[in-house]
This record gives C-alpha cells, sequence and structure tokens, in this order.
C-alpha cells in the first residue's frame, strides 16, 4: 500500500477573467496532518474545493487519486462516501437543531425507514466522547460556543467514516485554549489513523502540528516542506508565501501624536434581551489625532459588545455615559448618528456584517456614503463608478474590475472593502473590530500600513484584536478590558503580551484607574 493517501497532479481552475489555479501538484502521506499555507487568492480553498467535490470533476483540469485509484468527484456526497470530508471557515450547521441531529443530518439512523432517535442520541454521544465533547446530545447548536461547534463539526466527519479530513481555518475564530484543544484534536485523529489536511493563517499553529507543508502562491505550488527534516521556521514559510523577506511583521511608523480629541466616559451597556446584565460596566477610554489605541481582552470580555454600543448604538439595551468629539457632546442613538459624527466601525464579521457579498464592489464601496455620490436623492451612476475605482486603486484590492462581485474575492481583499468603504465616510474615529482575522500575512501588512496612512492624516484608531503581537506591533496605547471593565492602560514602552494578560485576568476590575503610563 502506498504512503500517499492523495496525489494531485496538474490541478488548473479558471474563472471568469481569473486563472484560480496553475497545474497544482500536492502529495498527502496516510495518517498525516498536512498544512496548506498561502496568501489570501493563493488558490487554497479552491484547491481543497475541488478534492472535497464542491467543483465537480470536469470543470477543472488534472488528475487526482485517492488510496491509488482515480477520483472523480461529481459532488460532495461522493467525495463523502470516498471518505473525503471538508469543513469550511463558515461552518455549516443549524443552530436551532440539537448537536445529535446536526452529526446525523442528511445521514439519519433509520430504522425501517423510521429515525430511531434513541440510536441517534446514543452515537452522537460516542462521537462527542470521542471528540472530548462533553455536551448532552439534545443540546441546540445555538447554546454552545464556536469552539464546540467545530468539535460538532468534526464529529460528524466521523460519523461519515472519514479517512481525509479537510479544515478550512479550523481556529480562525477561536480563542488560545479552544485552538489548543482542537490542535491537540487533530494529533489524537492523526493517531487514529484519520489523515488531515489543514489550512491555516496562523503559522505558529501550523509548525506546531504539521507533518508537511505545502505552499500556493498565484496559484501554484512553491514547495513541499518536512516541518522536521527542513527545519522550518515562520520567516522560511512567509518567505515562500510571499515571494519576498518581510524584514518586519509591522511596519516601520513614527507616530505623530495631537491632542485628544475623542472620549467615552462612564460608559455603561445591558444586554438587549436580558436588560438585568451588565455587559459593559463603567468604562472610559480616550483617542488622540494620530494615534493607534488598542483594545485588549479575552472572549467575552466585552470589547465588540463596548465598540458596537458607542458606534450608534447598534448593540445593547439601557445605554448610559458619554461620548464627545473635539469636546462636543454627541447623541448617537443611531448608526446614521455616528456616521454623521465622524465615527466609523469596521466588524469583525465582513461576510455577515460588513459587506454584501452579492454586491459589485461599486455597490460595497459606497453604500455607508451614499450622499456623497447622489443629487437630490437621485446616485450618479458615473460618480460610483469613479470613487470605485479610486478606493480599488487606494486599497490595492485585487480583482479584475470593480463589477466583481465582493463574494468572489480573497478574504484580504474583502477586508481592504471593509476599510475602503468606511474611508470613503470620511470618518475622524475609525473603530477596527478584529481587522485582520484570517488573512495572511501579505495582506496583514498592506492593512497595517493602511491604518498607519490614516493617522498619519490626523484621524484616530481604535483597534481591537485577540491577537497580543498585533496590539504590541501596532498599538501607541493599550486598553485591557475584563468582564467589561477597563482594568487599566498601558503604553508602548512599556507593554508586554505578560502585563496585558495580567490586565486581560483580573478579577475586580480598577474602572481603568490602574495604569501604567
Amino acid at each position: 500500500m502506498s504512503e500517499d493517501i492523495l496525489r494531485m497532479r496538474g490541478i488548473t481552475k479558471r474563472f471568469p477573467g481569473v486563472l484560480a489555479l496553475d497545474g497544482v501538484d500536492m502529495r498527502v502521506k496516510r495518517a498525516s496532518i498536512h498544512a496548506l499555507v498561502g496568501e489570501n487568492g493563493a488558490g487554497k480553498s479552491t484547491l481543497m474545493k475541488i478534492l472535497s467535490g464542491v467543483y465537480a470533476h470536469g470543470d477543472f483540469e488534472g488528475e487526482i487519486e485517492l488510496e491509488g485509484r482515480p477520483a472523480r468527484f461529481r459532488n460532495i456526497r461522493d467525495s463523502e462516501e470516498s471518505g473525503v470530508v471538508i469543513i469550511h471557515q463558515e461552518l455549516a450547521l443549524v443552530s436551532e437543531l440539537s448537536i445529535a441531529e446536526n452529526i446525523y443530518l442528511g445521514n439519519e439512523q433509520t430504522k425501517r425507514g423510521v429515525i430511531s432517535w434513541d440510536r441517534t442520541n446514543a452515537e452522537a454521544a460516542r462521537l462527542m466522547e470521542q471528540v472530548g465533547l462533553h455536551e448532552h446530545p439534545q443540546t441546540l447548536v445555538e447554546k454552545i460556543g464556536v469552539g464546540k461547534q467545530q468539535l460538532v463539526e468534526i464529529a460528524k466527519a466521523l460519523s461519515k467514516q472519514v479517512k481525509l479530513l479537510i479544515l478550512d481555518e479550523p481556529t480562525a475564530a477561536l480563542n488560545d485554549s479552544d485552538s489548543e484543544n482542537l490542535l491537540e484534536l487533530l494529533k489524537q485523529l492523526r493517531e487514529n489513523g484519520v489523515t488531515c489536511i489543514i489550512i491555516s493563517h496562523k503559522l505558529g499553529e501550523v509548525l506546531a502540528v504539521a507533518d508537511e507543508i505545502t505552499v500556493l502562491r498565484d496559484g501554484q505550488t512553491i514547495e513541499t516542506l518536512h516541518t522536521v527534516d527542513d527545519a522550518v521556521t515562520e520567516d522560511r514559510l512567509i518567505k515562500s508565501m510571499v515571494g519576498r523577506d518581510l524584514a518586519h511583521l509591522y511596519p516601520p511608523h513614527t507616530p505623530d501624536i495631537g491632542e485628544t480629541f475623542f472620549e467615552v466616559s462612564d460608559w455603561t451597556v445591558h444586554h438587549p434581551e436580558h436588560r438585568e446584565r451588565v455587559v459593559v460596566n463603567n468604562a472610559a477610554l480616550t483617542v488622540a489625532r494620530g494615534e493607534i489605541v488598542g483594545l485588549a481582552g479575552l472572549m467575552g470580555a466585552g470589547r465588540t459588545e463596548f465598540a458596537m454600543s458607542v458606534f450608534g448604538r447598534s448593540w445593547g439595551g439601557n445605554i448610559s455615559g458619554e461620548v464627545t468629539l473635539d469636546g462636543r457632546r454627541l447623541r448617537l442613538n443611531s448608526v446614521a448618528d455616528a456616521i454623521r459624527a465622524g465615527i466609523a466601525y469596521a466588524t469583525e464579521d465582513r461576510k455577515q456584517y460588513g459587506l454584501h457579498l452579492d454586491y459589485d464592489l461599486r455597490e460595497n464601496f459606497t453604500l455607508p456614503g451614499l450622499d456623497k455620490v447622489s443629487k437630490n436623492g437621485v446616485i450618479d451612476l458615473h460618480k460610483v463608478t469613479s470613487v470605485a475605482e479610486r478606493l480599488r486603486g487606494d486599497f490595492g484590492v485585487k480583482a479584475p474590475s470593480v463589477y466583481q462581485l465582493a463574494g468572489n474575492l480573497s478574504g484580504g481583499n474583502q477586508q481592504k472593502i471593509v476599510l475602503g468603504k468606511w474611508v470613503f465616510t470620511e470618518p475622524e474615529l475609525l473603530i477596527l473590530d478584529e481587522p485582520t482575522r484570517g488573512i495572511d500575512v501579505g495582506a496583514k501588512y498592506e492593512i497595517y500600513e493602511l491604518i498607519q496612512e490614516l493617522v498619519d492624516q490626523g484621524k484616530g484608531v481604535l483597534m481591537i484584536s485577540s491577537e497580543l503581537p498585533e496590539l504590541l506591533g501596532m498599538c501607541d496605547r493599550i486598553y485591557a478590558m475584563s468582564a467589561g471593565h477597563i482594568t487599566g492602560q498601558v503604553d508602548r514602552e512599556n507593554a508586554t503580551q505578560e502585563e496585558l494578560m495580567r490586565l486581560m485576568t483580573l478579577e475586580t476590575a480598577s474602572g481603568g484607574e490602574e495604569q501604567r503610563q
């Protein structure tokens, strides 16, 4: 029996105006963890969609062999019957159904044509035990966190007798603890004979678990590295991915910080449905012109809730406190109020809330500022196109034209559109919630440069990130948040991961009084 479970040769895939894959070769060893890395748009997800039958045999050129036999999948069902299962970054679960129902959805456990719920729940419990998910099988999926939902997806894959498991950005939305648990599970699956292919931009995690790493760039195979034999480092991977050395992960920048112009004080927010629950408690922070201010915190600390509540009360209930900009007290009762006041908020979930994926670049770039491209209520389509062309160039969006649908672009390019559309509103303060989540190191660098260009124009940026190195590398000052409280702040010179983590895990918050200047 060949040690390779998978061989892909000469895989070429074309879309209108785009050559997505150009003769890609990849071999994957049986019972191994094989990582697939590359910049956004390199072709990673396209290659895996071909392998999993999302793109049917005949829609691409090249050959696939699975366990030494030709694989010609017409659809996902064909690939799953052969033991190939893909878990996409956007999980395919039905939140209103139970864990057990989700695991066996489309693969129902029946007896004489009738679903056996006893068998369904018992088999689900066995699979849940196997993946370390300690919940009742009848628990609704909407009641568990994203980390546990990932485990439901893996249990679902195991129910299909998976041989080759593909995971697209499996830890992108997970905290450090859930990510570590998931990676340990992948190692266990490898010990049990399951082969895994993971797509990830988190190179540290890739190096921690992968046996081999294939690098794609511009739709072509660059190389396959053996993590042990080749002594692979993050710098080595980055150079292979982007085709050049990145001397710094973060662009060098000398800030020109002016006067404080934005201030939030005594800010308290209650949960919109459970009004007795305080989510943000008496928070206060300031931002100066030309300053990048970070907001650190563990999952559930209240960072996103704070940002969305400030942005025109787009989240929360019974909100109290004061927001001032250039000394003026703002009344922000709607998103429109916030935009008019000069505040913009780039969401952490660009696919659901940040973009209209079935709209083109022109529409996405100009939607927040339609008043700028219209007269007497009539939109000037020539101006819309002109603005979109300018923003596409300014933000380096790689697309065939401004008529390209946003949903057809890579994650990095989508994120540039999100930034571009809010810059189009000419904000004084730009709130960025996880601005580089799920994008590669090359695109991250470009977005960091765009952020620095904004503050060099005298704007202010409030940056929320779960990656402490990113905050330390980009921010001039960083606030920490824990259980809805601002627990302190540190400046660039005194900021360390250890100090931030201490502030992020304080059991009793100081309301911002504990500061390191």
